[in-house]
């Protein structure tokens, strides 16, 4: 018990040198992202033919109570040429029917592929000339994946954007994306966007009018949550190239790049992790000069689960999707011939977060073995654990000073006021509720579990109504 809680004080030393040391270089960032943050939404790039055209992917599974509102937002995006594959994943509810109603939209005789890729069977293309830049596959039900692989098909632009269809994006979104791809368009590869929770925040026509907290728990502590993971984390991942993830909920590829790799990988979950991995992969062993970049002006406002059940699901499905990656990825860990990735940004995801429960959980058993035996004093514990709640606690300060630095999009200062509490609070149970919810997902892995769970929608209406 002595020598593990040896490995543990240094577990604890390292991971939290490594949190500092990715926030830092977000701070570092953190001159060029406001100014980019203040480029105007109105500017010549919105309606200049250089931004490069794009495809916005939209898989869509039981989604009637949203998809109106989220088409409606991607079609009055302030970006020249794009178009909307909206792809109707053999939804039971009436998802088809009511786009269907709403655009007027006619079913296709020979609707036009330029993919190859194998997915589930298409049963029509829908389309009407009123709405020229529209387009709905519908299909057999197949999972995320296969939807993305069929919207990557019938797509005709060389960037595409996959976009939840829970999802709202800010209408100057694109252009920002578009903008930083256009930095260095031979090497970049993939850009993700932020992700911030809308629960609470007055939404009219698609469009997020005002900014607000959710007044339930578990969408606040998930607003918390992400700032941290993106502000906090992802700048300084993107910075050094090692970034592992782009959201599925919105981010923006070569279509050329996503198609060599093989395009999304379905069966289970994790395809946003793990079409990352292997696009790194690729131009790695290909020796392709590439950066896989985080664009965090880019904003995109999504639906957290607000409620314990189909926020555990949600949960239990990372935890089982990131260990699977691993598993497949195994042999790039500590390998020098995939720089970055191989030597940090891996094993760090398998040490400090597949593992991290583990640690989390056997470290309080530790802890109550040591009071048991009489092996230390409480004073000493308490210490300790003070130690690790303000460590953890100014990563949390940390992400939310970026916001205020660079963004200001919550201007009520109630609202800071109630995030600075709330990232204190999440270490007296939900953060070890994250810890059980990992493990969880493992058991499920090793179980062949990879089912989706279930994630219940909330009108758009209703979430007015309710900020």
């Amino acid at each position: 018990m002595l020598t593990y809680g040896m490995v543990a004080i240094y577990y604890v030393m390292i991971v939290n040198i490594i949190y500092f040391a990715i926030i830092l270089f977000s701070f570092r960032d953190i001159g060029k992202i406001f100014r980019r943050a203040s480029f105007s939404r109105y500017n010549t790039l919105s309606g200049s033919e250089l931004a490069p055209p794009v495809s916005l992917l939209v898989p869509s599974y039981n989604e009637e109570l949203t998809i109106i509102e989220n088409v409606r937002c991607l079609m009055t995006l302030n970006y020249p040429t794009y178009e909307v594959i909206v792809i109707n994943d053999g939804s039971s509810d009436a998802t088809l029917e009511v786009l269907i109603k709403e655009y007027g939209l006619k079913r296709i005789s020979n609707p036009q592929f330029n993919g190859t890729m194998t997915t589930k069977k298409i049963r029509g293309v829908y389309y009407n000339e009123q709405y020229p830049h529209l387009f709905v596959i519908d299909k057999e039900n197949g999972g995320k994946a296969d939807s993305l692989n069929a919207g990557i098909n019938l797509s005709r632009y060389p960037l595409i954007s996959s976009i939840d269809a829970d999802s709202l994006l800010e209408k100057d979104a694109l252009i920002r994306m578009a903008r930083m791809y256009m930095e260095n368009p031979e090497e970049t590869v993939a850009i993700g966007g932020d992700v911030r929770i809308a629960n609470g925040c007055v939404i009219e026509n698609g469009a997020v009018k005002q900014v607000s907290l959710p007044r339930r728990i578990w969408p606040m502590f998930q607003s918390i949550e992400y700032l941290k993971a993106f502000l906090g984390g992802r700048i300084g991942w993107s910075h050094i190239n090692g970034l592992i993830i782009v959201s599925g909920a919105f981010g923006l590829f070569r279509k050329d790049y996503v198609i060599a790799v093989g395009g999304y990988r379905g069966g289970y979950p994790g395809e946003d992790m793990n079409i990352i991995i292997k696009l790194h992969r690729y131009m790695l062993e290909n020796k392709i000069r590439y950066r896989v970049a985080f664009c965090p002006e880019a904003v995109c406002w999504t639906q957290a689960p607000d409620s314990y059940r189909i926020l555990s699901n949600q949960r239990k499905r990372w935890g089982r999707g990131n260990l699977k990656n691993m598993i497949e990825n195994r042999d790039m860990v500590f390998n020098p011939k995939y720089k970055t990735m191989g030597l940090l940004t891996m094993p760090y995801n398998v040490i400090f977060e597949a593992l991290n429960p583990y640690f989390k959980i056997t470290g309080l058993l530790a802890l109550i073995g040591y009071v048991s035996l009489d092996m230390t004093h409480w004073q000493i514990l308490a210490v300790f654990g003070l130690v690790n709640f303000l460590s953890g606690y100014l990563l949390s300060v940390g992400a939310l000073l970026l916001e205020e630095v660079a963004f200001r999009r919550y201007s009520n200062m109630s609202d800071l006021w109630k995030m600075l509490l709330f990232s204190a609070l999440k270490f007296a149970g939900y953060h070890q509720l994250g810890a059980l919810w990992r493990v969880q997902g493992h058991i499920q892995y090793l179980r062949n579990n990879n089912s989706w769970g279930t994630m219940t929608r909330q009108s758009w209406k209703d979430e007015r109504k309710a900020a």
